[in-house]
């Protein structure tokens, strides 16, 4: 008994497909009209309607002079029927409202010197253009701000991230040692990372410890003197552009300044991989997906926003 329970459960009665087409004789009373009414042919119908009447094991229409008419089971039926139509309209438009629901906004949080380097690229220019109904909002701090209390919805990051938050890699976070032209014409620059001791050194400030270029910078030259602390990544450039030591950038924005020469590097214990982040409440989320979707699809545009 409990076998032939659980085979009734693994296969259904029938097939809820084969509705449509009793409810197609029902309304048509002909299988030519009803095949025409679905796009199908009459022998179509006949076969799928006499598969249903076998499954189910009972007939449901008889044919008469006048074309089709419903048995009383048929007839009993045919209620229901339009119930489980009806229901499976509702999904489908739900489905279709979903794809057409593509409005409001994304907020996006990014290092800000990445910011203008997309904005500048075309490329959110190009999302808005495939979905004008979505507007990409950017939210700039090089503080990681938190996706899971909503602060954004999401992140462009490198580094070390939240294991409960869901992403992609996009591209790679290349960093190397860089010193301004005027810099190295009066003091000389570094010939291996032992030698950085002797200069002077710009890095983040205390709020930014625990950023991967401050674990190295004390590691490597832990008797150096700090010339310059800040606590964004856009800061550094302006320091190390301004002469007063040398630091490690993106190679994205050091090698495009033209004042400054890359002196070491790339350095290896500062490469991370660029993911782009959500939380997983929000990843199926159709503005999310759109956003996802189109900077996957522009991961080659993207590799020399993010890396140079």
């Amino acid at each position: 008994m409990r076998d032939g329970a659980a085979e009734v459960h693994n296969h259904p009665m029938f097939d809820w497909n084969d509705l449509k087409y009793f409810l197609a004789l029902a309304r048509h009373h002909s299988t030519i009209a009803a095949g025409k009414a679905l796009g199908l042919s009459q022998s179509t119908v006949h076969r799928r309607l006499s598969e249903l009447e076998r499954r189910i094991g009972h007939q449901l229409v008889t044919r008469q002079t006048t074309g089709y008419r419903l048995t009383e089971f048929g007839e009993q039926l045919l209620p229901y029927a339009e119930r489980v139509e009806a229901a499976i309209a509702d999904v489908e438009r739900r489905v279709a409202d979903t794809e057409h629901d593509l409005s409001g906004v994304i907020r996006v949080t990014c290092p800000e010197p990445i910011v203008f380097r997309m904005t500048q690229s075309g490329l959110i220019e190009r999302f808005h253009s495939l979905y004008p109904k979505l507007r990409v909002a950017f939210v700039t701090s090089d503080r990681y701000l938190d996706l899971s209390k909503g602060e954004v919805d999401v992140a462009f990051r490198s580094g070390d991230t939240d294991d409960e938050l869901v992403g992609r890699k996009i591209a790679d976070s290349i960093w190397a040692v860089y010193a301004s032209r005027d810099y190295i014409e009066r003091h000389g620059k570094p010939e291996r990372v032992e030698d950085m001791s002797a200069h002077p050194l710009v890095g983040f400030d205390e709020t930014l410890s625990k950023h991967r270029t401050a674990t190295w910078l004390r590691d490597v030259a832990p008797d150096a003197r700090m010339a310059a602390r800040n606590n964004s990544v856009l800061g550094l450039v302006y320091a190390v552009k301004s002469g007063v030591g040398i630091g490690p950038l993106p190679t994205a924005l050091g090698d495009a300044e033209p004042d400054l020469v890359r002196v070491l590097g790339p350095i290896p214990e500062l490469s991370r991989s660029w993911r782009l982040l959500t939380h997983p409440d929000l990843r199926r989320t159709p503005r999310i997906a759109a956003f996802f979707d189109f900077i996957i699809g522009e991961r080659d545009a993207l590799k020399s926003i993010l890396t140079g």
